[in-house]
């Protein structure tokens, strides 16, 4: 049996990973075990997809030790214009020159590679790659994982961060809450001729949104993130397209907005869904992240909420600590199901009103959507509410995400 730590964390992506480098800072150790070789997952074009970091994650990243890593590498985020097709009623949201950006845009390969070259430089964190999980057992004293291999990693408290189809939380018997959105989001990266000037669209279309986000330039050629939505029934006929016919199609819908595109990543696609765990702990076990609750993209939120539910974790745990109480005791699991229950359901529940909202097809919401988005152009206060929200800087925040 391996050196016993404070935390067996499943699950060694960015929100895994983001949480056992937190927890060292913390001076709280850590086994990281993900079935996954780190080498194939940063591996150059293995993955097109980006992330937009809100300004309260960039703390998070900035308060571990990340920002000399990460700060060359995002684009800023100083702007977000919000559409209907293109129609006049839109909505621009751009704070003032002292605020800041409203977020950055990160490629999630360039988030990996700072992961996990601070997590190979850590002694606090024990990382276990290509491991596959057998048995998992969690006792009134302690918790266990045995490896495909026989070796047996033993802790205080169990996390599950492996994702959407968390075996653990199923094996717990956890009720999840879930439906199908019958949508596909498919993701690529492309170049384009104009410069996109730090902005980041979001159109909203009937057949599902259409979200074009601001990445750093690479040796002069311009690029932005895709991210587009389609009815899942006619999303084979979308992702059969040649990668030329693909492209013309969203010429179409990006219009002049960044002059002429091609690809600058491979295309990926995945079906869209909502879920939510009722509750995130049990005996010595604490759910973060997608194992915890899932939603839309067409927010930007997935990601920074499970950076949220690592900066609450590492909080309560660091607290217990020094009340004496160890990471596995339910008064300091309890706490954190009580301060993230609420937070993660809002923000839940309001991006799947506003997917729902755009959804509705014709003519009359379209025009009822577009008068609403002119109402608020002329409300400063309530585009202050909005930014906010963006920035993640709403709500209770752990320490981790402030300043």
């Amino acid at each position: 049996m391996s050196e016993p730590r404070d935390l067996v964390i499943l699950g060694g992506g960015l929100v895994g990973m983001t949480l056992a480098l937190a927890a060292a800072k913390a001076g709280i150790t850590a086994h990281v075990i993900d079935r996954a070789d780190p080498a194939e997952l940063t591996a150059e074009g293995a993955d097109g997809r980006a992330s937009a970091i809100s300004t309260a994650s960039w703390n998070l990243f900035c308060n571990i030790g990340l920002e000399q890593r990460l700060a060359p590498l995002g684009c800023p985020i100083d702007a977000i214009a919000v559409t209907d097709q293109l129609k006049p009623g839109r909505i621009d949201f751009r704070p003032e020159p002292h605020e800041g950006s409203l977020g950055r845009m990160y490629a999630n390969r360039d988030l990996r590679l700072a992961l996990f070259d601070a997590a190979a430089d850590e002694p606090a964190v024990a990382w276990h790659t290509g491991a596959e999980v057998v048995h998992r057992e969690r006792g009134p004293h302690r918790v266990a994982v045995t490896l495909q291999d026989g070796q047996v990693l033993s802790g205080n408290l169990l996390v599950a961060a492996e994702g959407r189809q968390s075996p653990t939380r199923d094996q717990a018997g956890f009720g999840v809450a879930k439906w199908d959105y019958r949508h596909r989001a498919m993701v690529t990266a492309l170049w384009h001729e104009k410069p996109h000037e730090n902005v980041a669209w979001e159109i909203f279309y009937p057949a599902g949104p259409f979200a074009l986000l601001p990445l750093l330039d690479v040796n002069g050629r311009h690029r932005s993130a895709l991210v587009w939505t389609v009815a899942e029934k006619d999303a084979e006929g979308w992702t059969g397209l040649s990668d030329r016919a693909f492209v013309a199609e969203i010429q179409k819908r990006v219009g002049e907005i960044l002059g002429a595109i091609e690809l600058a990543a491979p295309r990926m696609s995945y079906p869209l869904n909502f879920h939510h765990a009722g509750r995130i702990v049990e005996d010595r076990l604490a759910l973060i992240g997608d194992a915890a609750h899932g939603m839309h993209p067409i927010a930007g939120q997935g990601l920074n909420l499970g950076l949220r539910d690592v900066g609450a974790l590492v909080e309560v745990l660091g607290e217990g600590l020094r009340l004496g109480l160890e990471p596995g005791d339910a008064q300091v699991l309890a706490r954190y199901e009580q301060w993230r229950s609420v937070d993660s359901l809002t923000v839940m529940a309001a991006t799947d009103a506003i997917t729902r909202l755009f959804g509705l097809p014709g003519r009359l919401p379209s025009l009822v959507r577009r008068a609403g988005m002119g109402a608020v152009q002329r409300m400063p206060s309530l585009k202050r509410f909005f930014m906010d929200e963006a920035r993640g800087m709403s709500g209770k925040l752990p320490e981790l995400l402030q300043v």
